[in-house]
């Protein structure tokens, strides 16, 4: 968006700013893609008011970060945390052209939209019917992601959306809200929500190959966007060298992808009766790629040996979803069971995002520090001396630790 008007230094605290804009930076991320999903001006309109919002952000943390610099010692603790700044704006401004995408009508192909329920973790908009049984409770009343791994992540009531609504925020009849999980606690919700059943987009037939392949193309992108991006805080949170590698590759992969993506697209352009209609794609597949570039530079320092700025690690702790690190006990459920076994996700709230494997799996494959299974699935075994790396709400966070500790009642 176009600045609106000037913004005056006034003393804030950088902690609080960077934990605001690490929340702000991954919402954008999911409203954006949602908005192109779901089709809907108000979503896209939403994603750029919190750009404009972002753009105050950041440069209100950079004059705290040049007001704090007073040596060269304080230039090389504070380089990494512009950098995270200057990643956050670049997430910000990506989530602004895919939102534009649909507020300026560029265009997709049906079988972009049938795509992406599934790279959002399936998204769906419901309004809350009078007589719903979710009408009129508050969100940690219903505990929906706990019992369902389904998550409020905003909320429209009379032409405003709450952004980030919390377990305080009560629900109402005729509010809009997006919800976000697996797909068969999303049915449920919906239906117990509107009072009709949930009905998956069918995917379209006839279209090309090429087509279908450009847009599966994007699909994992984003997946791996956000994942880098996940583990790029994970990395600096914990400052792991190697996480921080992981986010090398990941954003490697996304290059390869775009490049793939480019050759599909121009095959794919024979084939189609408008070959403009494919604009919308090429926008989301440059945004995309900007993602997975940001989370590169969120992790730049740790790669570089800077050791993390404690206001980082708190900034990154503080944040409303978070990334916690924990050990699978001997006495822990998790152990000898699948991800999907244990239904992490419903039981707790939380995502693991990677798996580093333990002594003895490291013994084994030579590599010291054990190996990282990046965003496992739920066929992923779990076994005792794993490290996982998991992210979500803070009460989320500290039932999945007790959960992995074998201290959970």
């Amino acid at each position: 968006m176009e600045p609106t008007g000037p913004v005056d230094y006034e003393p804030v605290s950088v902690k609080a700013v960077l934990a605001e804009m690490k929340d702000t930076a991954e919402l954008l991320i999911d409203l954006s893609y949602s908005a192109v999903l779901l089709g809907s001006d108000d979503v896209a309109g939403e994603v750029l008011e919190l750009e404009a919002k972002m753009d105050v952000l950041q440069l209100r943390a950079r004059m705290s970060l040049l007001m704090a610099c007073r040596s060269p010692d304080d230039a090389e603790a504070l380089a990494p945390v512009l950098g995270m700044v200057g990643a956050a704006e670049k997430i910000s401004d990506a989530a602004g052209d895919i939102a534009k995408v649909v507020l300026e009508d560029i265009g997709l192909p049906d079988t972009m939209r049938a795509a992406l329920p599934e790279a959002v973790e399936t998204l769906v908009r419901a309004t809350i019917a009078p007589d719903s049984r979710l009408a009129g409770q508050t969100l940690g009343d219903l505990n929906l992601e706990t019992e369902t791994g389904v998550r409020a992540i905003a909320v429209r009531r009379q032409g405003s959306w709450l952004l980030n609504p919390d377990r305080d925020t009560r629900l109402t009849a005729d509010d809009v809200v997006l919800f976000r999980g697996p797909e068969d606690g999303v049915g449920e919700v919906y239906a117990d929500a509107t009072g009709e059943a949930y009905e998956p987009p069918e995917p379209p037939q006839g279209e090309g190959r090429d087509l279908e392949r450009a847009v599966d193309s994007i699909v994992v992108m984003k997946d791996m966007g956000e994942l880098a991006v996940d583990l790029a805080y994970g990395a600096v949170l914990f400052d792991s060298e190697t996480v921080a590698e992981e986010v090398v590759e990941l954003e490697a992969e996304v290059d390869a992808l775009q490049s793939r993506f480019e050759a599909w697209t121009l095959r794919a352009a024979k084939d189609v009766d408008d070959p403009v209609s494919l604009r919308g794609l090429v926008h989301l597949a440059r945004s995309t790629e900007v993602i997975s570039d940001a989370a590169l530079e969120i992790s730049e320092g740790v790669l570089r040996g800077l050791s993390t700025h404690r206001v980082v690690a708190e900034a990154v702790r503080e944040s409303d979803e978070i990334i916690v690190r924990a050990t699978v006990a001997e006495a822990s459920g998790l152990a000898g069971r699948t991800i999907g076994e244990a239904a992490v996700k419903t039981a707790t709230g939380m995502r693991i995002i990677a798996v580093r494997r333990g002594e003895g799996e490291s013994a084994r494959t030579g590599r010291e520090g054990g190996d990282w299974v990046v965003s496992p699935g739920p066929e992923t075994p779990l076994r005792a001396g794993d490290v996982l790396l998991a992210k979500g709400t803070r009460s989320g966070a500290e039932r999945f630790t007790e959960l992995a500790e074998g201290t959970a009642d």
